[in-house]
């Protein structure tokens, strides 16, 4: 297997033969929509493998993380939907997260817009999207406005019919997250704790807490700060990414699609097919038992059944 992890700056790295050129109607599509939203340069883990074994008929498969998630979060995921599946698969920062550029602006299109960008470099006509919670959205969006670009979709534990009460917190999060303090020139393990020790008083989730530090970073000055523009995602929050965008009804991505939920999570229910259906009216709903809203960390095993069995027959 060869990965490949690329920063914004450097987005050509070594592909397959079988890579397509950009197609007329994806380059039309592009043309279409680029003037809508401003985008930005992300950055991105490639899985590929060298063998002869590597599915390269099939499209990529692209992956967009949660809300102050990154690709590294899909890094073990993403080598074993490689290895099951053949595919290459791509992970990718979103904007304000991991190693992409920061923005002041943070919408579902704007993020759309910026993975169109990105498989426009990197000259793939065709991918299968999968998408986690802010990721799933950004991924059904993309479809919506796209549909020539995406071969399939999976989104993962988040609905565009509703919006659950725990996403709410999250402005909570980004408060506790501003106001960790620690001071420079120590070791980023003692860094690590000493966030932890504070953002306890905000939340007794050490899991959630882990998740949150993985944004820990340390400057080459010796200070520490979070990779992630909490600033932006704060001030975008409760207009652009708690909802679902209001204004793309009546667009429909009538491609091979599979929403994925935790039967503990409230960010995607049983009844929230049919209306599911007016956006995508092929998809399927399937929960995976005792997995909450990180579904594919809290499950693996099941997770990966599920993915490479879609990913195989679709």
């Amino acid at each position: 297997m060869l990965l490949n992890i690329l920063g914004p700056k450097n987005f050509f790295t070594r592909f397959s033969s079988s890579t397509k050129l950009l197609s007329v109607s994806v380059q039309r599509c592009w043309n279409s929509t680029a003037s809508s939203a401003e985008t930005v340069d992300l950055a991105y883990a490639s899985y590929e493998s060298t063998s002869d074994s590597e599915n390269s008929s099939q499209p990529p498969l692209v992956i967009l993380h949660g809300l102050l998630g990154s690709k590294n979060n899909w890094n073990s995921m993403s080598k074993a939907i490689h290895r099951t599946t053949g595919r290459k698969v791509i992970s990718v920062d979103a904007r304000n997260h991991g190693d992409s550029r920061h923005s002041p602006q943070h919408t579902y299109v704007h993020m759309a817009h910026d993975v169109m960008r990105l498989l426009k470099k990197l000259e793939l006509s065709k991918v299968s999207l999968l998408g986690h919670s802010m990721g799933g959205r950004t991924a059904m969006v993309l479809s919506l406005l796209c549909s020539d670009l995406v071969a399939s979709l999976i989104v993962v534990d988040i609905s565009p019919a509703k919006t659950s009460p725990q996403i709410f917190s999250m402005a909570t999060l980004f408060d506790a997250m501003t106001a960790v303090s620690i001071r420079p020139g120590i070791a980023m393990s003692k860094a690590r704790k000493l966030a932890d020790d504070q953002l306890k008083s905000f939340t007794p989730d050490i899991n959630l807490r882990n998740f949150l530090i993985t944004n820990l970073v340390q400057t080459n000055a010796g200070s520490f700060t979070w990779r992630v523009n909490i600033p932006a995602l704060k001030d975008n929050f409760q207009n652009h990414i708690s909802s679902f965008p209001s204004n793309l009804k009546g667009l429909q991505y009538c491609g091979p699609t599979l929403f994925v939920g935790g039967s503990l999570s409230d960010y995607i229910g049983k009844n929230d097919l049919p209306e599911i259906q007016e956006y995508f009216p092929l998809a399927d709903l399937i929960f995976i038992e005792g997995a909450g809203h990180w579904v594919h960390s809290q499950k693996p095993e099941k997770f990966l059944e599920i993915v490479s069995k879609f990913l195989t027959e679709k």
